[in-house]
């Protein structure tokens, strides 16, 4: 730096210096003389308009005691008094603490208030516009003195919102101003903000003095909105949050225009409606204009609008508005409740007619809509259709309603009423709440009739057996019966052998006939007050039957015969009970050493216990009730030879279920009952059945039998075999054959089906032969063709293998002497049991099985 710089450097100090020295002088002078101070010390206190303000003058002297006469003064130099003892709450205690406020009492809008350390408070309670100016504060000291000071007071107006709510909620689609509404003095500037971005007026949005206009409002609008408020002049800004919800006005979605319920029912009834807030909805019974949610038996959910009713009275019908309201708006629709009283049937008389002529029933009946009434006679579900009937044109169904009383009537009118019009009708009388019934009874009365005796058969008598001729007159009313025999009231006749029983409905004549004139026609003469009838029933008497027409032999074994029997004509109600037959050898010409059979007429005819190889003479006769008929149809039948049995007959029956040959399918899927019949043993008794089944499959129509699976069983003393150890859904083939010592019968076949169990065997499906095995059959085939063509040899021409052999073969001596003994015991005669001349045996059948007894020859315990 160089010597100016230096020297300008050392002046400006000296400067500052010299005047630092001169206000340091005056502020020492100034602080020795006597002074009133205002504290805050601005000497202008700006406040907003209704804020509370205390101005504090404090003297500052060397002594305080010389202090007098402090005071302030107001904007118009008034003196402000000090606060009256009665409003006097001092606001703080001896120890200089703050009191708490006293509420409640009208205090001074300005007064002032000592202060501990020689201080006087000026109190404002509540500043306004009229305060604004000078105050002073003044006082005297040492009594020579006079201490002055001054404030100067001004007030402005704050921004205050006037009309701004924190929740606003305009209404979806409408026009919205959220409001802020904002006072101050200076006028504020307002500016808007929307989820914190300012918004500017446009087509939307409109910002206008009291608020933000919203155009078209919608759910989108929702958000918060910031309303701020500026003051320039104070510098004053203020915000205010404003929470915007779009609401929706309520809307009705769902409310019938009627409502139907049933007396003494529950019911309940849905209105829906939509809105935002969900709308609060509620039902009033426009006739009475009571809210039905404070009305007995009445229940009402505000939020989900279901009205329910414990049980529907009368006066629950009318008109009701269900209201649903929310902050939006308020709707309401109307709707009517009609109540259905269940029909009640309140008159229905039994009525009488007379066949031919007209008649009418009539069922009254009540109920809200007035019912419909139909009939339908009793022991049928068709109703009668209003009108004139399509399939009969006498009856017609007259209808007539009343909806004002709520009454109905039905009449059911036939004209040329008939017999079968005759019964219980029921009257159904039926609306949308229920339906009701009850029975009446049309009564047709008629004059008696005979038609049911038409075709009876006679009665029939012998051996002057009594007679009961029943007489049974049908007739409303019941009809009085009078017998006649030959043109002549029996009661006047006063035959002994004659006797009337019962003067009607029913009547019986007991005839006695100890003569043959008795064997006659008698009438029934039934009478009531619409007519006569008369009934003639024939007495008629019994023979026993005729010869029988025809007996042929049709099934001959070696020790039975069964006969085809064609019975003599029997007269309606004398049926034959019975047949008879007598049987012996032909050797023997005494028949009064015949065996004896019956058999009812169901039952087949089959005579049992023969000896082979025997001719046997027969003779037939037919049984009733009277007796036995003569014997006739003499014929001479021999019987064969004792043989092997004939073939068992299996007691199970078939489905067609394969069309080459009939399934017997067994109930289970691992075993089977073979059950069958006892066949002839055609001279030998039966010693065992043999049972043999085979597992196999169908191909091709053809039936392949799995013979290393084959089963063979021999059954002794039965006439059951159960097959065990099955495979299931599998077919067998079961043969039976029953034994005796000549040999087997012919074998029974059946083919049977177990069912499908849990472990299922798939058996023979389509197999492929192999090349030996297709040989081994072709040589099988030319084997069974030479065997048979050796055959035909022999039989014809008696050359052949088997020719050779058979002239080759000779019997023994003991072989013929066992031939000779079976001859000459064939050719024995019967013989009689000891101490009788013959033996009699009734041969019965009971649908199942025939029976066969010794006895008397009777038809007694027949299927007849």
């Amino acid at each position: 730096m160089g010597p100016v710089g230096k020297i300008r450097l050392n002046y400006a100090a000296f400067a500052v210096y010299l005047f630092l020295s001169t206000v340091s002088i005056e502020l020492t002078s100034a602080a020795g003389q006597p002074r009133l101070e205002i504290f805050p010390m601005q000497g202008v206190q700006r406040k907003p308009v209704g804020k509370s303000l205390i101005l504090t003058c404090r003297p500052n002297v060397p002594d305080a005691s010389l202090v007098a006469d402090l005071q302030w003064k107001d904007n118009l130099n008034n003196t402000i008094l000090p606060k009256p003892n009665k409003y006097y709450y001092p606001l703080y205690d001896s120890k200089g603490r703050r009191l708490p406020a006293v509420t409640g009492r009208n205090q001074p809008p300005m007064y002032t208030e000592t202060l501990p350390g020689e201080s006087l408070a000026l109190m404002i309670t509540a500043l306004s516009v009229e305060m604004e100016g000078r105050y002073y504060c003044t006082a005297s000291y040492a009594n020579t003195e006079l201490l002055e000071t001054s404030v100067m007071i001004e007030s402005y107006v704050a921004i205050t919102w006037t009309n701004a709510p924190e929740n606003q909620y305009p209404i979806l689609g409408e026009v919205y101003v959220v409001k802020c509404e904002v006072k101050a003095d200076p006028n504020p500037t307002i500016d808007w903000l929307r989820n914190g971005d300012q918004i500017r007026t446009g087509d939307k949005y409109v910002v206008q003095t009291h608020g933000l206009l919203i155009r078209d409002v919608q759910e989108s609008d929702d958000g918060i909105y910031t309303c701020r408020a500026a003051v320039i002049e104070t510098g004053e800004l203020l915000e205010r949050t404003i929470r915007v919800e779009v609401y929706s006005r309520p809307v009705i979605t769902y409310l019938p225009i009627t409502l139907e319920a049933t007396e003494g029912q529950p019911f309940a009834a849905n209105c829906t409606a939509t809105g935002k807030p969900k709308p609060e909805i509620s039902w009033i019974k426009d006739a009475a204009q009571q809210n039905v949610a404070n009305a007995d038996r009445f229940n009402v959910n505000p939020l989900t609008g279901l009205l329910t009713i414990n049980a529907v009275t009368q006066d629950d019908y009318g008109t009701y508005t269900c209201i649903a309201k929310n902050d939006a708006g308020v709707v309401d629709q109307k709707t009517k409740l009609n109540v259905l009283v269940r029909p009640s049937i309140y008159e229905m008389y039994n009525v009488t007619g007379v066949s031919h002529k007209e008649i009418a029933l009539t069922c009254r009946a009540k109920g809200r809509p007035a019912p419909e009434i139909t009939f339908r006679h009793w022991g049928t579900e068709d109703e009668f259709a209003a009108g004139v009937q399509v399939d009969d044109d006498r009856i017609v169904l007259e209808q007539h309603f009343d909806e004002d009383r709520g009454e109905s009537s039905g009449t059911l009118r036939i004209s040329r009423s008939m017999r079968s019009d005759d019964g219980l009708y029921q009257c159904l009388a039926r609306n949308k709440g229920d339906t009701d019934y009850k029975t009446g009874h049309i009564t047709i009365e008629f004059p008696p009739d005979f038609t049911h005796m038409k075709d009876l058969p006679p009665i029939f008598s012998w051996d002057e057996r009594k007679a009961n001729l029943s007489c049974l007159a049908m007739g409303i009313p019941n009809a009085t019966i009078e017998w006649r025999w030959s043109g002549k009231p029996i009661k006047e006749i006063l035959d002994k052998n004659l006797q009337q029983v019962g003067n009607g409905p029913r009547s019986d004549l007991i005839v006695h006939p100890v003569a043959r004139h008795y064997y006659s026609v008698y009438k029934c003469v039934a009478t009531n007050i619409h007519g006569v009838a008369e009934q003639d029933i024939q007495l008629k008497e019994a023979r026993v039957p005729e010869l029988i027409a025809a007996a042929i032999p049709k099934q001959l074994t070696a020790t039975t015969i069964t006969f085809d029997i064609r019975g003599p004509p029997a007269e309606l109600g004398l049926p034959i009970t019975a047949f008879a037959v007598q049987y012996k050898e032909a050797l023997n010409p005494d028949w009064s050493t015949a065996l004896n059979r019956t058999w009812s007429p169901e039952s087949p005819y089959i005579v049992e216990s023969l000896k082979p190889q025997t001719s046997y003479n027969f003779r037939f006769a037919a049984r009733n009730a009277v007796g036995l008929g003569s014997w006739g149809v003499n014929l001479q039948q021999s019987t064969p030879r004792r043989s092997a049995p004939e073939e068992p007959k299996p007691l199970h029956s078939p489905v067609q279920n394969d069309q080459e040959e009939p399934v017997v399918v067994s109930p289970y899927s691992d075993h089977f009952e073979l059950r069958w019949s006892v066949p002839a043993d055609n001279g030998e008794p039966i010693d065992f059945y043999q049972v043999k089944y085979c597992p196999g499959v169908k191909m091709a129509g053809t039936w392949h039998e799995l013979e290393n699976q084959c089963v063979s069983v021999d059954v002794v003393e039965s006439t059951a075999y159960e097959m065990s150890h099955l495979s299931g859904n599998t077919y067998y083939r079961i043969e039976l054959r029953a034994h005796n010592v000549i040999g087997f019968s012919s074998p029974a076949s059946i083919i049977m089906k177990t069912t499908r169990g849990i472990d299922v065997i798939q058996v023979a499906e389509r197999q492929v032969l192999s090349s030996a095995s297709i040989v081994g059959i072709a040589v099988g085939g030319v084997l069974l063709l030479l065997l048979i063509i050796d055959l035909l040899c022999c039989a014809t021409i008696n050359m052949g293998v088997l020719a050779t052999m058979c002239r080759r073969t000779k019997r023994s001596p003991s072989e013929i002497d066992e031939e000779a003994k079976l001859g000459r015991d064939e050719k024995q005669p019967l013989q009689t049991p000891t101490g009788s001349m013959k033996q009699n045996s009734t041969v019965e059948f009971d649908g199942k099985f025939v029976h066969s007894r010794s006895g008397e020859i009777i038809g007694k315990n027949s299927a007849v």
